[in-house]
């Protein structure tokens, strides 16, 4: 299907979207815009990628993703492939996605239907199908099927072997990760509202759900999340204020996870941003706001570290950093409140023992909570 105009028809928009990202995930053309999603939802941007498609001129896009949009009012001459995967219930519309590949177009003889629902069966019609054509004669031989002699192919001038059985020297590891083929992560560019663009993997096997259940790609998830969050607070100093307290941040998340961004979910947002060593501060604030660089948990708790010990006796100083190691080791659900007596508990065997050592309960939880304002200052990141 490489390079051959194709359009597929989804169930639903969502449908179209992951269609569109499975496909681009195993597609061999460099192109981002190899295959796109063309339905009501998609705006201008959907008008100005059929406008391409329609461009003979053009091969990219290459495949179009729809739902209902693209069964009518489609002038692309060059539609080689017609892929149905959703339901036709009506015999008209059968014949209007049909006609989207009979257009004629120079050096097109055929073009071909992949219909995965059976819709054909529903749809028998002898007088619109007409008789099946005979098959014309070769215009060499004038046989069927053609008898003509072919000429075995030429070997390697160099070895005189068909097949070519010269030693070829292997292709140079890549420069980044050293392997060859080079197995990299592909990243591309999403624009959001703001104007401004965000960067995440592209070659990434994994789907998201939206609030009502309903599969959604990447791209759709980074763009409700980014409208989102002004909801949730309105610049990153509240941000930090709010992510610096056990109980508030405990609260934003399960507020994030009823409106369909939880944990999971931000998780996998990590590795799409190449943040899996971030804390989830950095992944919000890297989407509410692309100027902000993620830094790793390792390097917040360094860099924090100096201004969070200056207060603290020996003692307290020992446990805050066998937190702060757990911390980067595991992520930030070792900061959460409910994980203090579990913490307490690895680290001095028994919540009297560490009692003995850091005092009472209300001065170890408010060792716990202080701690972590340094941690998120606007000075460490």
């Amino acid at each position: 299907m490489k390079n051959r105009l194709s359009i597929v028809f989804c169930a639903t928009q969502s449908h179209a979207a992951a269609v569109r990202d499975l496909v681009n995930q195993y597609k061999k053309s460099k192109a981002p815009n190899y295959c796109v999603r063309v339905t009501a939802n998609d705006g201008e941007i959907g008008e100005q990628f059929l406008r391409e498609f329609q461009d003979n001129e053009k091969t990219i896009p290459t495949i179009l993703t729809t739902s209902q949009k693209l069964s009518t009012g489609v002038d692309a001459r060059n539609i080689r492939n017609i892929i149905l995967m959703r339901p036709v219930n009506q015999i008209i519309e059968f014949k209007q996605i049909v006609g989207r590949g009979t257009r004629l177009f120079d050096g097109k003889e055929f073009f071909t239907i992949y219909d995965f629902v059976d819709a054909y069966q529903r749809f028998l019609d002898p007088e619109w199908d007409g008789e099946p054509q005979p098959e014309e004669p070769y215009a060499v031989c004038g046989e069927i099927p053609c008898v003509c002699e072919k000429q075995p192919l030429k070997p390697c001038p160099v070895c005189g072997q068909r097949p070519c059985i010269c030693e070829k020297e292997p292709p140079e590891p890549c420069a980044v990760c050293g392997q060859s083929p080079c197995t990299c992560p592909k990243r591309v560019k999403i624009k959001l509202k703001d104007g401004k663009e965000r960067e995440i993997q592209h070659m990434i096997a994994t789907s998201f759900w939206n609030a009502d259940g309903k599969p959604i790609s990447a791209q759709e998830f980074l763009e409700n999340l980014f409208g989102e969050l002004p909801n949730f607070f309105k610049d990153e100093k509240e941000l930090r204020e709010i992510w610096s307290n056990p109980q508030t941040r405990k609260t934003l998340l399960e507020k994030l996870d009823e409106a369909g961004f939880g944990k999971e979910e931000l998780k996998t947002l990590q590795k799409l941003i190449n943040a899996e060593k971030s804390d989830l501060f950095d992944v919000l604030e890297y989407v509410f706001d692309s100027d902000f660089k993620p830094i790793t948990r390792e390097e917040r708790a360094t860099r924090a570290k100096a201004t969070i010990f200056a207060l603290l006796n020996d003692k307290q100083k020992e446990f805050i950093e066998f937190v702060l190691n757990k911390y980067i080791e595991a992520g930030i659900s070792e900061l959460d409140q409910e994980k203090l007596p579990i913490l307490l508990q690895t680290k001095y065997q028994s919540l009297e023992d560490a009692m003995e050592i850091l005092g009472d309960v209300q001065n170890i939880s408010s060792l716990f909570i202080e701690f972590q304002k340094h941690l998120y200052d606007e000075k460490v990141a």
